[in-house]
């Protein structure tokens, strides 16, 4: 591929990552029909297309695939150097039916967790490990001490929080708690957010600016709406894999979406991009995001998101996309 992706900085962990990162999040998927989303072989065909392309931050959490993503990315790894990747997992979803200790923030279920995830990605330790979600039936301050310790242990290198609603204060406690006990705290969040999904501006992002967080978005193009395949008024794709969320056409096919797509679409035909590309050159130039995570499910995808690194847009054009919907609090699903 004739891309060299650029690093950047991952918050004040000092880490150097891609620019895009690569989330795993299909790989070993069902759809509603039975059938893989993406298998073994075209997971390994996937990554090779992104290391190609100089990237090495790759996204992935023990649920995906019920581990499938972690095993494929493991023997991925292990014809490679692993300390030429960036790897970021996630705990929190339930992984063993009828077992109420198998999900969650728990000690014990973190400690198992830790793990089998190691374990599935054949490697000494992880470069990131996210909360997959809070949990409000433990204590901060418990699995806090527990992720604190898997630091200690060499298990884990950097802590990150994902998806969540944006209840700042959350983090903010968890922080503060880390630094009254010496702890170590998280330094990374993944929060939904792209050009109609603007629930973390506001109180969130100032709270990432204020304890220097580094941001890695998830869904730039919103669930695909922002791809550009959806029309006013129009049936959905046949290729469109938006009918297997619930409720997503309602969220996402209304009037102030569609002229958010607009200026998007119309930006895109000044630079010479794919509204796509548009959606996630945004969140390369927006100051406040580290990385933004991109998934696909062929080469062809692939590639062209991973383009979205050589678009420059202009801070005009940068305000106008900035500007086409304002910023609202709405819950994550």
């Amino acid at each position: 591929m004739d891309l060299t992706l650029d690093t950047v900085s991952l918050g004040r962990t000092g880490l150097e990552v891609s620019e895009i990162s690569f989330g795993t999040w299909r790989f070993g998927r069902e759809t509603d029909a039975g059938n893989l989303e993406i298998d073994r072989e075209q997971a390994h065909t996937l990554l090779d297309t992104y290391e190609a392309a100089g990237g090495q931050f790759i996204d992935t959490a023990d649920m995906y695939g019920q581990g499938d993503s972690e095993r494929w990315i493991g023997e991925w790894l292990a014809d490679r150097d692993r300390e030429d990747f960036v790897i970021a997992s996630k705990i929190y979803w339930p992984t063993r039916e009828d077992d109420p200790n198998a999900s969650g923030l728990n000690r014990k279920h973190l400690r198992r967790q830790i793990d089998l995830i190691l374990d599935r990605l054949d490697t000494d330790y992880l470069d990131l490990l996210y909360i997959h979600r809070w949990d409000d039936e433990t204590p901060a301050r418990e699995f806090m001490r527990t992720l604190d310790g898997f630091v200690q242990d060499g298990k884990v290198n950097y802590l990150g929080a994902s998806t969540f609603r944006p209840n700042a204060w959350k983090l903010v406690k968890a922080n503060e708690l880390a630094r009254q006990y010496g702890w170590e705290p998280f330094t990374v969040t993944q929060p939904r957010y792209n050009l109609v999904n603007r629930e973390i501006e506001g109180e969130y992002l100032e709270m990432c600016r204020e304890y220097g967080l580094g941001i890695c978005p998830w869904s730039p193009l919103g669930q695909g709406f922002l791809t550009g395949k959806y029309e006013r008024d129009g049936d959905l794709p046949t290729d469109s894999t938006a009918s297997d969320s619930e409720g997503w056409a309602d969220r996402y096919l209304t009037d102030e979406n569609f002229d958010v797509l607009d200026v998007v679409t119309e930006v895109g035909e000044e630079v010479g991009a794919s509204p796509a590309q548009v959606a996630i050159a945004y969140q390369t130039h927006h100051p406040d995001l580290t990385a933004p995570i991109i998934g696909a499910r062929t080469v062809d995808q692939l590639e062209e998101n991973l383009r979205a690194a050589t678009v420059s847009l202009s801070d005009d054009q940068f305000e106008r996309l900035e500007e086409s919907k304002p910023g609202v609090v709405e819950s994550i699903l």
